[in-house]
């Protein structure tokens, strides 16, 4: 039995399996290189909370609509796993952010206590210098500004150089996602766990759980939409990209697409299409968001010696 279904496996199949299947790995390490990001600068700064939040939210209405539509449990475990996963980032965040504040507020006040001794008035200089010292090494990557301007006429060339090895490093964390997904659809198919869907199998459920389960799908894909812009705002704000993880948003750019094109090569059916739009919407839109991420770390990243000389 399992020999005539491959032999009888169409391409478009196929593709759609093996792109589904790197979606799939996709999201699963997705958050991880920025939670590694924010431990290893200990700070949170870099990355919107605003963003994340509105983030869980799209995953929350997702999660909704995968178990009013009664959509198969590959996809009800992964909406399940990416709402825990977010709030693991953001409990992370919080932790960061927290415990920066507490230290910062505790500098200010010895700060504040210096300045307002009477005792050895000459000496005031050097020590708001030195608390502005500490407090540049208070917050990890906090001192990205006033590092530059030590910096010697080797820096371009050192910053593209290091940027060009993360840009490759990268790359191959990407190159190995997709061929983990690849091997992992081999794996299911050969053995029988994985079978293409009937084309025109629809959502199982009364006509109400599939409206509603409509209507959550739109809400997701708007929330997908609207997440990044904090993010986008607060880098064009502060001209930087520091404390952000490349491979986060390369990840999730792979994700979105091979997810959305494992829709598309499994069906192109009118009604197909209809039900699943606001996966679609919520999969492909987020792209040229991504895209305007890139772009701002590109930017930045060479813009670091153009803040070296002011």
């Amino acid at each position: 039995m399992a020999e005539a279904v491959h032999a009888h496996l169409a391409v478009h199949e196929a593709l759609s399996g093996v792109f589904g299947s790197i979606s799939l790995a996709s999201w699963v390490f997705l958050l991880v290189p920025q939670l590694i990001e924010n431990y290893k600068q200990g700070s949170a700064e870099g990355i919107s909370l605003t963003f994340l939040c509105v983030w869980f939210i799209g995953d929350l209405t997702n999660l909704s609509g995968a178990l009013l539509l009664r959509l198969v449990p590959t996809v009800i475990a992964l909406a399940v796993y990416f709402c825990i996963a977010d709030l693991i980032l953001i409990s992370q965040c919080l932790y960061y952010n927290t415990i920066n504040a507490r230290r910062m507020r505790k500098i200010s006040q010895m700060s504040t206590a210096t300045e307002d001794s009477a005792e050895q008035p000459l000496l005031r200089r050097d020590t708001n210098e030195n608390s502005r010292r500490r407090s540049s090494l208070g917050l990890p990557g906090s001192h990205r500004r006033s590092s530059v301007s030590r910096r010697d006429s080797l820096t371009p060339i050192l910053e593209e150089s290091s940027g060009n090895a993360a840009w490759l490093k990268n790359g191959m964390a990407v190159m190995l996602v997709c061929l983990a997904g690849t091997i992992g659809w081999v794996m299911a198919w050969k053995s029988g766990v994985w079978h293409p869907t009937p084309e025109h199998a629809g959502p199982i459920g009364d006509r109400d759980m599939q409206l509603g389960g409509q209507v959550l799908g739109y809400i997701s894909a708007v929330a997908y939409l609207g997440a990044r812009i904090p993010q986008i705002v607060k880098n064009q704000r502060e001209r930087s990209c520091e404390g952000l993880s490349l491979l986060f948003f390369l990840l999730s750019l792979l994700g979105n697409f091979t997810y959305g094109a494992g829709i598309l090569f499994h069906s192109l059916e009118r009604d197909y299409v209809l039900t699943n739009l606001p996966w679609l919407i919520g999969s492909l839109g987020t792209m040229a968001e991504d895209a305007v991420i890139f772009i701002q770390f590109r930017m930045f990243r060479d813009g670091a010696a153009d803040v070296a000389v002011e």
